[in-house]
């Protein structure tokens, strides 16, 4: 089975989230799509986020009418006490952050070996991709399907790589004249292009709404919407 990987903050999941996931499932006949909340994301700055619990909600309010979309616990908190250094029995701390590279490795364990993982992202969480931990490790277990969307090109992709994956300055070159579309195979990592998605939906726009008491439905699914007013979430952000 194809299956993939869709992690983030999800603060809040929005349409632009579940654009990508039905054009990934759609393009790679993806069986299943595991939606991760990131308990404690690494690499966003410091502002205020709703709790893991009310994102993990939204996610499967958002997931709940498409069958196979899956709202995932794997980066969830582990409140279960422990009994030396406050460390879960399963040797995470609850206060460290989760790092995609744990949260491949933990799936894939429990796939069968004729599964095929790809993980979703979109272009601008990419262009940060060398910052994170272990990246050569993560592109070895898993196919990259990227949300592209007009602009951008092969060569700024190639140059987002980690320096050891990244290919010659001479084809790079050559890459400046391709859009990021298609898709690009080089040693070590597998990359697939979703460009025509261009859905402008961001976490600031939603909380500007909600602050200004606009309606959400544009931005999020409608259940979302709805939890966010019971909740009363965003509205101090």
């Amino acid at each position: 089975m194809n299956i993939g990987l869709f992690g983030g903050t999800f603060d809040p999941i929005h349409n632009g989230h579940l654009a990508l996931a039905r054009a990934a499932r759609d393009r790679f006949q993806l069986g299943r799509i595991e939606f991760v909340p990131a308990h404690i994301p690494p690499h966003k700055p410091a502002q205020p986020m709703a709790s893991y619990f009310h994102r993990y909600a939204m996610v499967a309010l958002a997931t709940g009418p498409e069958k196979s979309f899956v709202p995932s616990l794997l980066e969830a908190p582990d409140i279960t006490p422990a009994k030396n250094d406050h460390a879960s029995p399963k040797g995470r701390k609850a206060a460290d952050a989760n790092y995609s590279i744990d949260t491949v490795l933990r799936l894939k364990k429990t796939l069968k070996k004729s599964d095929r993982l790809f993980f979703l992202i979109g272009i601008d969480a990419f262009k940060d991709i060398a910052k994170w931990r272990d990246p050569e490790a993560l592109f070895s277990e898993c196919e990259f399907i990227v949300g592209s969307r007009p602009g951008f090109s092969l060569a700024e992709v190639a140059n987002a790589l980690p320096e050891k994956l990244r290919p010659k300055a001479a084809a790079t070159k050559l890459f400046a004249k391709q859009s990021a579309t298609g898709d690009l195979a080089l040693s070590g990592v597998t990359l697939h292009f979703l460009s025509d998605l261009d859905n402008k939906t961001s976490a600031t726009a939603i909380r500007e709404a909600v602050k200004a008491k606009r309606p959400l439905t544009k931005f999020v699914d409608p259940s979302v919407a709805e939890y966010i007013r019971k909740i009363g979430l965003y509205k101090t952000a």
